[in-house]
């Protein structure tokens, strides 16, 4: 007769009790998941979160309250859950889970681990570092009624950057009021002043700091007594920018200061956000006219949607797009409102000059008009059922595998409408490591075509190595018989060569770098295609999946063995999990009956017609089994805040 514990057998609940689990990022799911493990039985808890508490978070991470705001959201997590179950032993990290400290070696104490994180970057990153230690990962996302859970485990299932996926094209919403990363973020976060001042005001779209928010001071006493007057008060106070506005009477000059000097200087107050990230520079409209060039001087001078305009180019075409739209408003009589349209060349140019010069405070590179016009996109809402509903599912995935019934896990589709037979819930059956995976495959290799007299070594180092193929310190060795090193993560080493050009290191049509990040403890082997026919503003082109091969190397065969990811004998695909945020690969799923009849093809041939739903948070399709689209919204992994989705 079978020993229960509850409602799980005696073996599992006394696995529950002492394996080691890893739970990344305190968020939407997070918050959730935590919650879930602890009232399953799981005892021996580890979470990790970069964030800190925003009011914004409160309508559904409800592990937090109003008197936590700007404090860690995995230590207020941690004392939150410990509230349900006090015995359990949970550690909290407020930390990235990218720094170097939580290697291989970290990871491999943990018998699973749990993504519940909202951007690439650290999804890719976690995804490498549980290929490395062989440790199985749960993948989950959201966004808004649309959710996925799957499993990853090394060498018997596609890892999350086995499939392709285009440019990264949806964010959480926290991060582009604070801490904006990527151009995209500065770009939404113009169209939500565009609409603070002309527009239809909405208070999830403030744009400036908050001034009653603790996270401003540091200080413990400052923070609790700040919490307090807000609770006294009722709601914590936001400053209209629209009345504001209105009361400067939509001073170009005034908006520039206040918008890029006086709330930039108090972002850099939030001490604790720019430790780990690099602080932002403040713009003052004055020092910048003072120092102006003359070219820059005039607005209409020769400009272009291709161009790119310097600082003051940026600062006059603003000023030239809050007198139009302040005029336009004008004429429409009091209490009036715009609407933002990309194809209204003064609300375009506008959100075209606001971005750009967040951007460059941020230190981004700008962009042209025509690159932010097509970037511009709509919002979808974090739902808390949906969160709920993903990290129960994740709980019963965790479950199988300590079980030992990892074949009986499934990737699991949270749909809007009813399918066919009226469910909600669709399970697939996991695909296998692909071949040509340039991550998990036994020998890791791509194609990547460039031009080698334009393309510099910093820019194969951030664009390419970094931002592309989503390493963190790449070392990178020619292979030209002389082990020259173009690339080291050692500070210092190589630095001198960052403004220098491929050629010269002799670096041509067919040349072979072998990259190593010893961290993710990934090697990868880059063929170069030289080429002097890209499209315009395309700086490189990975060519597809499966590469190109560039002409064979001079290796032997300890060379090429040495180049397999994880275990140097490993012969089998390892697989892991990609590390953002969020935002999962969502597909979704109309008919159970061909998940069925599929689910028994494939054991004899794999499918080569795949589709999946967009990424909620990238935009991105990649693939997963033949399947029926009903609706068109895209998903991402909530961790955070709403998260933005960009047409």
């Amino acid at each position: 007769m079978v020993q229960l514990v509850g409602s799980l057998r005696k073996e599992l609940s006394d696995t529950l009790s002492t394996c080691k689990v890893l739970v990344v990022g305190a968020g939407g799911i997070g918050c959730e998941l935590l919650k879930n493990l602890v009232l399953t039985g799981f005892k021996q808890i580890e979470v990790i979160d970069l964030d800190t508490i925003d009011v914004s978070n409160l309508n559904r991470q409800f592990l937090f309250q109003k008197k936590h705001v700007g404090k860690s959201k995995a230590q207020v997590a941690k004392e939150s859950v410990l509230q349900f179950c006090p015995t359990v032993n949970i550690t909290a990290y407020h930390d990235s889970i990218m720094n170097p400290e939580y290697n291989v070696e970290f990871f491999r104490k943990f018998m699973l681990v749990m993504n519940a994180l909202d951007n690439r970057a650290a999804r890719n990153h976690v995804n490498r570092m549980c290929l490395a230690a062989d440790i199985p990962l749960i993948e989950s996302g959201t966004a808004g009624y649309l959710g996925q859970v799957t499993v990853i485990k090394k060498g018997m299932t596609e890892c999350y950057e086995c499939q392709p996926k285009p440019t990264q094209k949806t964010f959480p919403g926290c991060t582009i009021r604070n801490t904006p990363s990527e151009p995209i973020h500065c770009i939404v976060w113009a169209k939500y002043l565009f609409n603070q001042l002309f527009g239809e005001e909405d208070a999830d779209q403030e744009v400036s700091p908050d001034t009653a928010d603790p996270e401003a001071s540091w200080n413990p006493e400052d923070t609790a007594a700040r919490a307090t007057a807000s609770e006294m008060d009722g709601d914590i106070k936001r400053v209209s920018t629209k009345e504001w506005a209105r009361s400067t009477g939509y001073d170009a000059v005034k908006l520039f200061n206040k918008l890029f000097k006086d709330d930039i200087k108090y972002l850099l107050t939030m001490d604790k956000l720019w430790k780990t990230r690099k602080a932002p520079t403040p713009l003052d409209w004055q020092q910048l006219k003072n120092s102006a060039c003359p070219r820059e001087v005039s607005v209409g001078s020769g400009l272009k949607d291709q161009q790119v305009l310097g600082v003051w180019g940026l600062c006059q075409l603003f000023q030239h797009s809050v007198e139009t739209l302040r005029s336009q408003l004008k004429e429409k009589g009091e209490a009036a409102e715009l609407v933002w349209d990309k194809d209204d060349p003064p609300a375009m140019d506008f959100v075209t000059a606001a971005a750009n010069l967040r951007m460059h405070i941020f230190s981004m590179n700008t962009k042209s008009r025509f690159d932010v016009k097509s970037m511009a996109g709509n919002i979808i809402p974090a739902i808390a059922t949906t969160n709920a509903v993903i990290a129960g599912l994740i709980v019963l995935e965790g479950l199988k595998i300590l079980s030992g019934e990892l074949e009986s896990c499934r990737t699991i589709f949270l749909n809007k409408c009813p399918s066919l037979r009226k469910k909600l819930l669709v399970p697939c059956i996991l695909d296998p490591p692909s071949a040509n995976c340039y991550v998990c495959a036994s020998k890791p290799e791509v194609t990547v075509k460039l031009d080698v007299h334009k393309t510099t070594v910093l820019s194969l180092q951030d664009r390419i190595l970094k931002e592309r193929f989503g390493m963190v310190a790449p070392d990178v060795q020619i292979e030209d018989g002389k082990g020259t090193i173009l690339i080291s993560s050692e500070e210092g080493e190589t630095e001198t060569n960052n403004s220098k050009f491929l050629a010269d290191f002799g670096i041509r049509n067919g040349s072979r770098l072998q990259v190593d990040d010893f961290l993710q403890d990934y090697t990868l082997l880059v063929n170069v295609l030289h080429t002097e026919e890209l499209q315009k503003d395309v700086e490189f082109e990975v060519v597809g999946e499966a590469p190109d091969k560039a002409p064979p190397p001079q290796t032997n065969q300890e060379e090429v063995n040495s180049i397999t990811n994880g275990n140097k004998d490993s012969a089998q695909p390892s697989t892991s999990s990609k590390a953002p945020a969020e935002d999962d690969d969502v597909m979704i799923v109309d008919s159970e009956e061909e998940e069925e009849e599929e689910g028994a093809s494939s054991s004899t041939a794999p499918t080569s017609t795949k589709r999946k739903h967009p990424d909620a948070e990238t935009g991105e399709t990649s693939t997963k089994r033949p399947r029926m689209d009903q609706s068109s919204a895209a998903a991402a992994d909530n961790d955070d805040d709403d998260v933005i989705a960009l047409d």
